[in-house]
């Protein structure tokens, strides 16, 4: 007898259930399984790995995808609540054979990913130890144009949904913007280390009282030709793979030499350590 079966693909994003990524990323999805989508009813972008706890968690059965003939639900959570509703609440339990997030509107390179609400997703999937892939393009328009990534996102499930990913690893998965050069091909690549030097614009409301608006500037140090942000910036796909372990396991030992006479030092007598310092 044929094998009839087909893979069940969770997906999600932190732009918003009506966001043009999403419905991009659930057509190219279309072909390669069952379809789930459970997203924000709302933009969650730089939420991070935020969770919501002081405050009832909403979900309602969504009409944005019935022309497709997909399953979808808004949730008035954040990308990582909806990955918990969608596995505990509306799976109750069974267990996808792989999560996408995305298509985000924006870059998600190098520290980026840790204030990323696509990424929180993915990486909220492989905490439940499901495989799983965030993408996003590097370009922050509404109406971005989609159409030179869409074969490579089908081309990167297909390979995760055959292979398979290392337990407890999502991929980090960003495009170029679509430019007059074609993208040259895909890079296996390390997260620049890079960060975003915070700048705060004040200004002023119609009543005189002031606020601030974050701003700032990306600063890139990291000159490898081995990261995400050398791989965009020559037109190339960049995938990192990416743990939930923020474990600094090179500081271990470290820490084992340097805080041996401190860590053999009884209570009562610590203050007295620091004190004949």
């Amino acid at each position: 007898m044929k094998d009839t079966y087909k893979p069940l693909i969770l997906i999600s994003n932190d732009d918003g259930i009506t966001a043009k990524g999403l419905r991009v990323l659930v057509e190219t999805m279309q072909p390669l399984g069952e379809l789930l989508v459970v997203a924000p009813n709302s933009p969650q972008s730089g939420m991070g790995h935020a969770i919501t706890i002081h405050s009832p968690l909403k979900i309602y059965r969504s009409t944005v995808f019935d022309d497709l003939g997909v399953e979808a639900y808004e949730s008035s959570g954040t990308p990582a609540d909806c990955i918990k509703l969608a596995k505990y609440y509306v799976l109750k339990g069974r267990t996808p054979d792989l999560v996408v997030s995305g298509i985000n509107h924006g870059s998600n390179t190098s520290i980026s990913i840790l204030y990323s609400g696509t990424m929180s997703a993915a990486i909220e999937a492989a905490i439940e130890g499901m495989p799983a892939i965030g993408f996003s393009l590097c370009d922050y328009e509404k109406n971005a144009d989609f159409s030179h990534v869409v074969t490579y996102v089908s081309a990167i499930a297909q390979q995760v949904l055959q292979t398979g990913l290392p337990r407890g690893t999502a991929l980090n998965v960003n495009f170029p913007r679509k430019s007059h050069e074609q993208i040259k091909g895909i890079k296996i690549c390390r997260q620049a280390n890079a960060r975003w030097k915070e700048e705060f614009d004040e200004r002023t409301d119609p009543y005189g009282r002031k606020y601030l608006w974050l701003a700032g500037s990306f600063e890139n140090p990291d000159k490898g030709e081995d990261t995400d942000e050398w791989a965009i910036a020559h037109n190339y796909v960049s995938v990192v793979p990416c743990l939930f372990d923020l474990t600094a396991h090179h500081a271990i030992a470290t820490l084992n030499y340097e805080w041996q006479i401190l860590k053999e030092t009884a209570p009562r007598t610590i203050q007295e350590h620091f004190d004949n310092f």
